[in-house]
């Protein structure tokens, strides 16, 4: 069977809907980025968002995130198997692969831990906090509006 490029109708109406969706996310996530850019706050006034969370809460939070997002274990399964050996035993094989990788995150991300904890203090200022909600803010606008209006 050749490959016609074609889609059935329901997977091209799929496609279109997340597309519009996630546009719509977007863009929403865009604007309240700029809206919490414009409220009022005073130099070391630490706004809610920010506000201290212990080591616990932020590890389950990042776990938690980690297992919400799918692309990572849709990207390990269809990436790591060609790799493995010819006669090789494939799951411990693919186990060992996943400990390595799981190493070499974490020997990429404690650096960033350790710099991101060094430039806090620049961070939380106000003005830098402002300025960077409106550019990830008009980022996120732009990159929303480009999708909607993708075909």
């Amino acid at each position: 069977m050749q490959y016609s490029g074609e889609q059935p109708a329901w997977q091209q109406v799929a496609y279109d809907a997340m597309r519009i969706f996630g546009a719509a996310l977007l863009v929403w996530m865009g604007a309240r980025a700029w809206w919490r850019a414009r409220r009022p706050g005073g130099p070391g006034e630490e706004p809610a968002e920010t506000a201290a969370v212990s080591h616990r809460k932020a590890y389950w939070q990042g776990l938690v995130t980690t297992f919400a997002n799918p692309k990572a274990g849709v990207f390990a399964v269809s990436f790591l198997p060609q790799f493995v050996p010819q006669g090789a035993p494939v799951l411990p094989t693919l186990l060992a692969f996943s400990v390595i990788w799981a190493l070499i995150d974490l020997l990429w991300y404690l650096p960033l831990i350790w710099l991101a904890g060094r430039v806090r203090g620049v961070l939380q200022r106000r003005s830098i906090q402002r300025r960077m909600e409106q550019i990830s803010g008009a980022v996120l606008v732009g990159l929303g509006l480009r999708l909607a209006v993708e075909s």
